[in-house]
């Protein structure tokens, strides 16, 4: 006979439970949405442009980094040419001395000391002067000259290997820079491509807003530092409208040290390539109000921004990540002071 019993009802507790629940549920989810909301738009330019900050101070120790590979790599070169041409001086000084034992074979015999000497372990035997008396001065000095340059091929192996170790550390760091470099600049192109199509085109409108007014910018009558820096500032005027690249020097693109180094390499001289470098090329000059056209101009507490002073308050530059080399206002960036060249 079937069953009759009524179905058992949930107890007041456990409904009170699941109610609470329940809401905590809904009120986490609301406060979730409330706490993590989509970025405006200049919320995101902001996050954007420290981005683009961080990748520009993490591109100047690249920079410093690819110029220290560059400079071991030519040094390790003239090591290694040095100690081939030593390897080939001291097989001819062998070779002679020899020949000399050679001849005094033939004349009736070798002298020990020469045939001691030609044997395995000559270093041991040249560390007994007193040896030295056993031949005759000719043959000293060639000794003393085998000796002499065995020893300065092993100072310079030493040192070519030295310079190695240097250089795969140098270029580890290379490495490590332009992960970072590219991660900062992956990151901002990420929050960029959050925004929505008629953001986006609002931020390239300001963009080439600041072109325009770079264009129309009244540099005044402006004092050039001197004759090079003129020229370099001419050279720098030139490249207006060339995009910022991380890492280039020129002449397609440019970051803020490579147009600067670029620029005066035109006029005819030689500056380090990183704006912490260049920030030590010259005198300095703390005054905004002493500084003149051609001089460089530093930014930032640990110098990572370098750009020509134009004239009338106005720097030329390549700003950074997304914008072209061109003029702007010294008050955009901390200043810290100029070099004079």
């Amino acid at each position: 006979m079937a069953s009759h019993r009524r179905p058992k009802q949930p107890s007041r507790t456990r409904v009170t439970v699941l109610t609470a629940t329940a809401a905590a549920a809904v009120a986490l989810t609301a406060q979730t949405a409330q706490a993590d909301p989509k970025p405006s738009k200049s919320e995101v330019k902001e996050k954007v442009d420290k981005l683009y900050e961080e990748a520009e101070k993490a591109t100047e120790k690249y920079n410093g980094a690819k110029e220290q590979q560059e400079k071991l790599d030519e040094q390790i070169d003239a090591l290694q040419d040095k100690v081939a041409r030593g390897q080939d001086e001291l097989n001819t000084l062998r070779d002679s001395l020899g020949s000399v034992a050679s001849a005094q074979y033939r004349t009736g015999g070798i002298d020990p000391s020469v045939q001691l000497f030609l044997s395995g372990d000559p270093d041991t035997y040249l560390d007994k002067a007193s040896a030295l008396d056993q031949l005759g001065a000719k043959q000293t000095e060639a000794i003393q000259e085998i000796q002499a340059k065995q020893r300065t091929l092993a100072q310079q192996r030493q040192e070519a290997q030295s310079k190695l170790g240097d250089l795969a550390e140098t270029r580890k760091t290379l490495g490590d820079k332009k992960k970072e470099v590219q991660g900062k600049l992956a990151e901002a192109q990420t929050l960029l491509n959050s925004l929505t199509a008629a953001e986006r085109a609002a931020l390239a409108a300001d963009e080439t807003r600041a072109n325009r007014a770079s264009a129309r910018v009244d540099l005044g009558p402006a004092v050039p530092a001197s004759q090079r820096a003129s020229a370099a500032f001419a050279a720098a005027q030139s490249q207006i409208g060339k995009p910022y690249v991380y890492g280039a020097s020129g002449p397609n693109s440019f970051d803020c040290s490579g147009l600067t180094s670029w620029a005066f390499a035109q006029a005819g001289v030689s500056i380090p390539r990183t704006s912490q470098a260049q920030a030590n090329a010259g005198s300095r000059i703390y005054s905004q109000s002493q500084l003149k056209q051609g001089d460089l101009v530093i930014f930032y507490g640990d110098l990572h921004h370098v750009g020509f002073y134009a004239g009338n308050g106005q720097v030329l530059h390549a700003p950074r990540s997304g914008t072209n080399v061109r003029y702007e206002s010294i008050n955009n960036m901390p200043f810290q002071f100029g070099v004079r060249i």
